[in-house]
């Protein structure tokens, strides 16, 4: 059974975004390809902090995540080669449209004082990342069995070539993003 976000997606995003754009063919109109949800360890924390974050990631995103280890040895940050430094998972098809659903829904409103995500945050190939500073605002996650707040990086990697293109991609699957005033996106084009 395909997600309540996906048939969205086919039912209503697809035209709205044909009808914008004026594509020609079916394989132009931009979609969602992959989610990568990543977080980031200290070197200098405990050996049980990689295996927490990666228990907080299996429960946040339903996969067990992929454990990243340091290339090389870099003294000043007392880090060691093939030292653990993080978790990632890679979310696909339908259990990304599952994640990106229950982060529109249920997980982004519960940040406090949030006023939506800012719009400058693509990388200029049609992919946004954004921050997220704790796990907690993941109903998945039981307050009382977490030792430390951890936070990740969350980046939804889209088919679209420009900015523009993913924007209206994004704002149209419900991403809730801030609007930016005219003041402040005049004062950025003229840098």
């Amino acid at each position: 059974m395909k997600s309540r976000l996906y048939e969205k997606y086919v039912s209503e995003v697809v035209p709205a975004l044909k009808a914008k754009h004026q594509y020609t063919n079916v394989h132009q109109i931009p979609k969602i390809e992959k989610i990568v949800v990543n977080m980031g360890i200290s070197a200098s924390l405990e050996k049980g902090a990689i295996d927490d974050a990666a228990k907080d990631l299996t429960m946040i995103t339903g996969r067990k995540p992929a454990i990243s280890k340091s290339r090389k040895s870099i003294a000043n940050f007392k880090l060691r080669e093939n030292q653990p430094i993080g978790c990632r998972v890679t979310l696909r098809r339908e259990v990304m449209y599952e994640f990106f659903d229950r982060l529109v829904a249920t997980a982004l409103p519960r940040i406090r004082d949030f006023r939506g995500l800012s719009p400058r945050k693509f990388d200029g190939r049609g992919n946004y990342t954004f921050g997220v500073s704790e796990q907690t605002i993941f109903p998945e996650i039981e307050l009382d069995k977490i030792k430390r707040t951890q936070g990740m990086d969350i980046t939804i990697v889209t088919s679209a070539p420009t900015d523009a293109e993913a924007l209206d991609l994004l704002k149209l699957m419900g991403l809730p993003l801030a609007e930016v005033s005219k003041a402040a996106e005049s004062k950025t084009e003229s840098k």
